[in-house]
């Protein structure tokens, strides 16, 4: 049990796959203007992340290990992301098509997102059974829309005050990142 909690402490706030291993950054700072759009993200995110993370697991245990044929993990781990991006994709067409448009060309790019195929190549790193691969994945998949909120969180209080002309849009938005990244370096050594 305390090697889940360590694993879910340190995803979440001392790793955390995007302010402190700079994995993410596109949607990041492409879909963080609303709150709404970046926990919609950030549930795409954790269902793929998730599943994949099983996925691969199994597959990588099953087939490739077995085989002989390791050395064809990433093509087979980006196959595999792409085909649940795409499921991912139909359901929320289909379940909330106001949050589909809202994200819209950010949502293909999950498959092209590093944070979900850099979880599944450092479970394989790491050794983790399966278990504690989907305790990472869930995990890193929080510390990812946590941080994603956060930082929307920001931007709309940001976008209610009078900046300097030269400050407004993307300059402020990477110095918010910047002191978000600070931020949580203050819970580096906890785990």
């Amino acid at each position: 049990m305390t090697a889940y909690i360590f694993i879910f402490i340190g995803a979440v706030f001392v790793n955390n796959i995007v302010l402190a291993q700079f994995l993410g950054i596109c949607p990041f700072l492409g879909i963080s203007r609303k709150i709404e759009t970046a926990a919609g993200m950030s549930g795409a995110v954790a269902f793929v992340m998730t599943v994949s993370t099983i996925i691969t697991f199994i597959i990588r245990r099953a087939a490739l290990e077995p085989l002989g044929i390791g050395f064809l993990q990433t093509i087979v781990f980006i196959l595999i992301i792409a085909a649940l991006v795409q499921m991912a994709e139909i359901v929320l067409k289909k379940i909330s098509p106001a949050l589909y448009h809202s994200l819209g060309v950010f949502l293909p790019l999950i498959t092209t997102n590093c944070t979900i195929l850099g979880v599944v190549i450092m479970v394989i790193q790491r050794d983790f059974n399966l278990l504690e691969s989907v305790a990472f994945a869930v995990s890193t998949a929080i510390g990812f829309g946590l941080a994603l909120t956060l930082f929307a969180g920001l931007r709309e209080q940001l976008s209610m005050v009078r900046l300097p002309k030269g400050m407004e849009g993307v300059p402020i938005a990477l110095i918010t990142a910047g002191l978000l990244a600070m931020a949580f370096m203050g819970f580096s050594g906890i785990v």
